[in-house]
């Protein structure tokens, strides 16, 4: 309603502003040629009189004139040089003395020439606009000086200008009284309703459904205002209705995200945390504290915060609708001690969260993974394998080294050299069926391959083991020792994986005991919970023999008893950080120690067979006694 009656007023104001001033246009010309038309008349009749310097008769025609036309406001008389001589209302004195001011008309120089064409202006004086007519007066072919006339404006038409002007003002102020009239009554019949129905509509979305809105009115507007009743209270029902179910269902989407095994948080265009579950708060550090409401990057540590944040503005704004993944290292401080960090690697998705129409973002869905142990694993693998490469590389070059030698040479090699090629490229081959070997009993026991379970006595597999590695103790200078228990009972166990299980432990030692070491095995039965070690044997170098500091030790389970098998060596040991490891596939303490060579399969091979043995021997064990039971 203000912006229509800004423009009916802007147009009625145009249009009065047109009016006067065209009617004042017109005036002005009618004016100009009157003005005109009554110079040159009346320079008509003086310019004789004033040829033959008769100035009498000039002042009382011009007086004559003066008195019967109302519409010449003065007349100007002025001489060749522009010198007033004569003028109603104004006359030089006849009395001249040294103060006396002489008055003067400047003209232009060719003023003269124009005798047909009068010069004639307008000006504005106090009381009001006249317009002034300069006549050259021409006698007998002679410029004898210039006629200065000025005429008033026609009344009737400054009367119209005005009245329009008037009027328009009287129109312009009507319509805003009108437009003032309209707005208090629209405010009293119209705005005051609608305020009502704008506070129930905010009370409504704020939740409060017993929201009404009572007024008497009628028409559309009371149509309105009982449809906005009856919606609020159908509302009201469906929210008693189904409060419990949403809450149910939130409860249960809780639940879900809270027992996800990855981290999980969500998030609202702002970037603003809605949702993080225990995994979350448990990698990010937020135990115990209220991050919802809170923006995200705040909260992250400066590593994750570096790498997610153009990411999630541009999901947020949309500009980036397939998400994200990241894999970030964190440095945090270590369980043991705080001054201690430690690397964890994560992994983290960003996901778009669209409406049901697919087009428009509601949010980000952030996955936190875990991936320490995985990246472990990968760089283990990728240092088995190239610990593989290079131990398949060696025999298998020096393999073919020494077979092309023997077949490009073998005739002029004696065969002294001929046997001892042979030898080395026998060893080289069974250096790599070793390798090999380990990798496939490690794939087999990973398997969960289902062994035979039979009863075996110890002190076989413990002295064939020690048979097999006496040259090679021999010649390092190592002392092996056999400490075996008289008459212990057979254990429930597989032969060949006890084997292979003792030839690891012992090459291990052997492997890590420099010349003149010892490495001893010993097997003693053990009751249950309690260490009882063969008194009559003790081992010569190891003085706490159930507490020892050996490779592995290995409880083989009896009906009632245990019997214990240790391997403890003299060696370079093993450090502390690393005693949590050695057992974990690819690892190889050298990997430290930088000195000696291996797969570092032995010992996982080792772990391995103990745990299926024991799986193993459980099963067995429970399916004799369901058979007892039924016999």
């Amino acid at each position: 309603m203000a912006a229509a009656t800004l423009v009916v007023s802007l147009v009625m104001s145009g249009l009065t502003f047109w009016a006067v001033n065209t009617i004042q246009q017109d005036a002005r010309l009618n004016d100009t040629r009157f003005g005109r038309d009554l110079g040159l008349l009346l320079a008509a009749n003086v310019a004789p009189l004033v040829g033959e310097n008769n100035r009498t008769e000039l002042a009382r025609f011009s007086h004559r004139f003066y008195s019967s036309t109302a519409s010449v406001r003065y007349m100007l008389y002025a001489d060749e040089e522009g010198n007033i001589f004569f003028g109603i209302p104004f006359s030089e004195s006849e009395v001249q003395n040294s103060l006396t001011i002489r008055r003067k008309i400047h003209l232009p120089d060719d003023y003269a020439a124009q005798t047909d064409a009068p010069m004639v202006r307008q000006h504005l004086t106090p009381d009001g606009e006249v317009t002034d007519v300069f006549v050259p007066l021409i006698y007998e072919g002679v410029y004898k000086g210039v006629l200065a006339i000025g005429t008033n404006p026609n009344p009737t038409v400054v009367t119209s200008s005005h009245l329009t002007r008037d009027v328009t003002i009287a129109v312009f102020v009507s319509i805003w009284v009108m437009v003032i009239l309209g707005a208090v009554f629209n405010a009293l019949t119209i705005t005051k309703p609608i305020k009502e129905l704008l506070v129930g509509v905010k009370n409504i979305a704020s939740g409060n459904f017993k929201q009404r809105v009572d007024l008497p009115l009628g028409g559309e507007l009371g149509e309105l205002i009982a449809s906005f009743n009856d919606m609020a209270e159908r509302l009201e029902r469906y929210e008693e209705q189904n409060i419990e179910e949403l809450t149910a269902e939130k409860a249960k989407l809780e639940t879900l995200v809270s027992t996800i095994a990855d981290g999980a948080v969500l998030l609202d265009t702002s970037i603003q945390v809605i949702l993080a579950n225990l995994t979350a708060r448990r990698l990010f550090g937020w135990e115990g504290k209220a991050v919802e409401g809170t923006n995200l990057l705040y909260l992250l540590p400066a590593a994750v915060q570096a790498e997610v944040t153009r990411p999630l503005y541009q999901i947020a704004k949309g500009e980036l609708r397939e998400g994200a993944e990241f894999r970030i290292t964190l440095k945090e401080a270590g369980d043991s001690s705080p001054d201690t960090l430690r690397e964890r690697t994560v992994r983290i998705l960003l996901t778009t969260v669209l409406d049901l129409s697919r087009e428009n973002v509601r949010g980000i869905a952030m996955t936190v993974q875990d991936i320490t142990r995985e990246a472990e694993l990968n760089e283990a693998k990728s240092q088995f394998i190239s610990n593989v490469s290079h131990e398949l590389r060696t025999p298998l070059f020096n393999i073919k080294s020494f077979i092309e030698t023997l077949y490009e040479y073998g005739e002029d090699l004696g065969h002294e050299e001929r046997q001892e090629f042979l030898e080395t490229a026998n060893r080289e081959t069974d250096r790599l069926t070793r390798l090999v070997n380990d990798v496939l009993d490690l794939s087999r026991l990973e398997s969960c391959k289902l062994y035979h379970m039979e009863a075996v006595d110890l002190a076989q597999p413990i002295e064939q083991t020690l048979r097999t590695y006496q040259l090679n103790a021999k010649d390092k200078g190592i002392e092996l020792i056999q400490d075996i228990q008289p008459d212990l009972p057979p254990v429930l166990g597989h032969y060949d994986l006890l084997l292979q299980v003792f030839t690891n432990l012992v090459g291990n030692s052997l492997k890590f005991t420099e010349s003149g070491g010892k490495v001893a095995m010993r097997a003693y039965l053990v009751g249950a919970g309690n260490c009882k070690p063969n008194a009559n044997q003790p081992s010569p170098f190891l003085t706490q023999p159930c507490n020892l500091n050996g490779n592995s030790a290995l409880d083989a389970e009896t009906t009632d008893q245990f019997v214990r098998v240790e391997v403890a060596d003299t060696g370079i040991g093993i450090d502390s950080e690393d005693q949590e490891a050695i057992f974990d596939r690819f690892f190889r303490v050298e990997n430290r120690v930088h000195t000696l060579e291996g797969t570092g399969l032995g010992l996982s091979i080792v772990r391995n067979i103990i745990e299926n043995t024991q799986q193993q021997s459980a099963l067995d064990q429970r399916s004799r006694q369901r058979h007892d039971l039924l016999v």
